[in-house]
């Protein structure tokens, strides 16, 4: 026989109490309350309380799912169903009209009460009010220094002054159809900023010639996809043009050290990895690659915002004052490019690429009827019973949404070779705003609405890049090994996209009904009659969902995107002083920038009709432009004069003992290999 302690003991009887308390919860019945008769004189004198029960409709069978259901009325009701949760109605009195149905409903059958059920609404929620003010602005300074590869001068030019990239922006925003609207803090404002968007783009004018071309395409719909001006079927694919990942990460996504890159390197130790500027041949002998690198540009400035709006809908829209639809899409690039290059490398190869100019657009809309036409046909049936929400004011669904990326990478140097392996990387920046909003919330089966209704997507695109550079050589440069050269390459990319749900001719006149119901509900009442019930669109409903607005309705979707980058580098080459390596192999890239906006809208209009009181206004705007100068007002002249007059040689003396030079110290040209501008990094 086995003892337990204390501890166990106690948990064993807990688990029986345990298991006892279970049973008797499952089966009650067999544990039953023993109640002892207590004395006359005590509370209780009897142990049960008797109480009258009358169960009249006997149950046939154990149906335990399925609940008992009231029979329904025969006669047709004035009011069939519950109004609304906050306003109970009195018990509805039988109503003789035998013309309140359609004539192939039976009129012994309430409508949404067929085979003996009754259909109750419950009560809903109205959507409440969503507004979203987003602004995001990257700017970003990068005007580095340098001066590498011993070659004992300074080189001082003018520094670039970014008042003129500034005033080139400022005239590019300018000449957009829409001006620059202000957030706007108000209804009222909002409501201003949507109609004089409508009346700039209705006296929208294309001006031919001039150094901007211009392509607008203005109608009620806009359908597809154009770029640059030109309707296509397909829209062209960024990757194809651009992408994130550097070319070394894309050939070698696994980082692993190459064959090759071993070889080349030797064996560095198990910390430092393989050095592939290093080649060590079999008799031991340790040669350097020498080179001379230079990225003053590839910088990269992104701007994305995606906005899903499917907040507020309905099946059908019945709006008393006007209804106005704005969908434009206003794109911009404009690009200064004019670079002046020294003859001295005219051997070099030219690495450039054109400049790529993309304006893509893209208008596409759904039309939830023709879709939905079939199941239209074969329903049948007209609801009975409605529920009403109410927002009294106007209902907003407003994102706006301002992004803005200032980039300078205005380089200033000297590039000498000393026989190493040298890299200077005064670029390659990277700025990106990122916005994404999703949206969903309420459907309803009828919006009515008691002032106006305001729609409008917006999406404005604008790219500005300088990139005027000036590469000069330094009296007596020259060279004899490979060398390649890019200034130009950059790709200026707008890429928007609107995407609409609900018909472009889903557009009606108010019928009478639903003008009787929106008056009804603005003096406080709720009903619908018997032109609105029976609507074709509500056709195989058994109950309607209404949204009933006392205001206005508007549905704002403004995204506005700018990049400005200035790129313009001053760049002088020039031989060591004391071992000049003419045999260096040469690489310097001052384009390859990339600017890029990309928007897209998603918006929920209706799923069905959509029908107007007042005046109904629908426009679509595509407004696509770039700008390519050839003329600079910052560079002229021949690139190697430019550069020796702002070249300052440094004699032996000026080297030994001290100098008046501004900027400059001794220890800054006491060998081949110093670092004089504060970049992320300089390797030589």
């Amino acid at each position: 026989m086995t003892t337990m302690d204390k501890i166990t003991e106690e948990i064993a009887h807990f688990i029986g109490l345990f298991h006892t308390t279970v049973e008797e919860a499952r089966q009650r019945d067999a544990y039953p309350d023993f109640t002892y008769y207590m004395q006359k004189d005590h509370l209780y004198t009897d142990p049960f309380i008797t109480s009258s029960f009358d169960a009249p409709y006997e149950f046939l069978g154990f149906d335990p799912d399925v609940p008992y259901k009231a029979p329904a009325y025969v006669r047709p009701l004035e009011h069939p169903s519950f109004v609304s949760w906050q306003h109970h109605p009195p018990i509805p009195v039988v109503r003789d009209d035998s013309e309140y149905f359609p004539p192939e409903q039976p009129q012994d059958v309430l409508p949404g009460a067929r085979l003996g059920q009754t259909f109750a609404m419950p009560p809903i929620e109205p959507p409440g009010s969503v507004v979203n003010y987003i602004l995001q602005a990257a700017s970003l300074s990068d005007d580095d220094s340098f001066n590498v590869g011993g070659s004992h001068v300074v080189f001082n030019p003018d520094p670039i002054d970014d008042t003129a990239l500034l005033k080139a922006a400022d005239d590019v925003l300018s000449s957009a159809p829409i001006g620059h609207p202000e957030m706007p803090g108000s209804t009222a404002e909002l409501i201003d900023v949507i109609n004089n968007v409508a009346d700039q783009l209705k006296s929208l004018v294309v001006v031919s010639g001039g150094p901007m071309e211009t392509f607008v395409e203005q109608s009620t719909v806009i359908e597809g996809v154009y770029v640059n001006g030109e309707l296509v079927e397909d829209a062209p694919k960024l990757e194809d043009y651009f992408s994130f990942e550097d070319e070394e990460d894309a050939e070698n996504p696994t980082g692993e050290d190459s064959d090759e890159d071993n070889a080349a390197g030797g064996d560095a130790g198990e910390d430092d990895g393989p050095l592939p500027n290093v080649v060590i041949s079999e008799d031991g002998t340790i040669t350097i690659d020498n080179s001379v690198e230079l990225v003053a540009g590839d910088n990269t400035v992104v701007n994305q915002a995606v906005v899903k709006n499917l907040w507020t809908g309905a099946t059908v829209t019945a709006v008393v004052g006007d209804h106005v639809e704005i969908n434009a899409i206003v794109q911009t690039n404009a690009i200064w490019d004019t670079d002046s290059i020294t003859s001295a490398i005219g051997g070099w190869n030219s690495e450039d690429s054109p400049n790529e100019l993309f304006n893509v657009a893209t208008f596409e809309r759904t039309d939830p009827l023709e879709e939905n036409a079939d199941d239209q046909a074969v329903a049948d049936g007209f609801p009975s019973a409605w529920v009403v929400t109410e927002i009294q004011g106007d209902l907003l669904i407003t994102n706006w949404l301002e992004q803005y990326v200032f980039m300078t990478d205005n380089d200033v140097g000297v590039l000498s070779s000393s026989g190493v392996t040298t890299s200077v990387i005064a670029g390659d920046n990277t700025s990106v705003n990122q916005t994404s909003i999703f949206e969903l919330g309420f459907s309803f089966d009828l919006i009515i609405i008691g002032g106006s209704l305001y729609d409008a997507n917006i999406i404005h695109q604008t790219n500005v890049l300088f990139d005027n550079d000036v590469v000069g050589a330094v009296s007596g440069f020259e060279t004899t090994g490979q060398g390649s050269i890019g200034s130009s390459g950059n790709l200026l990319w707008n890429q928007a996209h609107i995407y609409n749900i609900g018909g472009a001719d889903r557009f009606g006149e108010l019928p009478s009904a639903y003008l009787d119901a929106a008056n009804d509900m603005a003096g406080g009442g709720s009903d619908l009659s018997k032109g609105v019930l029976t609507d074709p669109a509500f056709a195989g409903l058994n109950g309607l969902r209404v949204l009933y607005i006392s205001g206005d309705f508007l549905n704002i979707q403004y995204i506005k995107q700018t990049n400005i980058v200035g790129d313009s580098d001053q760049i002088a080459l020039a031989m060591n002083a004391l071992d000049p390596q003419a045999d260096a192999t040469w690489t310097v890239s001052t384009g390859a920038n990339a600017l890029i906006n990309n928007a897209a809208i998603l918006d929920f209009d209706s799923f069905g009709h959509t029908y107007v009181g007042g005046q109904q206004y629908s426009e679509e705007t595509l407004f696509q432009a770039e700008l390519i100068s050839h003329q600079p007002e910052l560079l002229t002249g021949d690139p190697d004069t430019l550069v020796n007059e702002a070249v300052v040689f440094l004699d032996d003396s000026m080297l030994d003992g001290e100098f008046e030079e501004p900027g400059v110290t001794p220890a800054e040209h006491d060998d081949g290999h110093y670092q004089n501008d504060g970049l992320q990094h300089v390797l030589g």
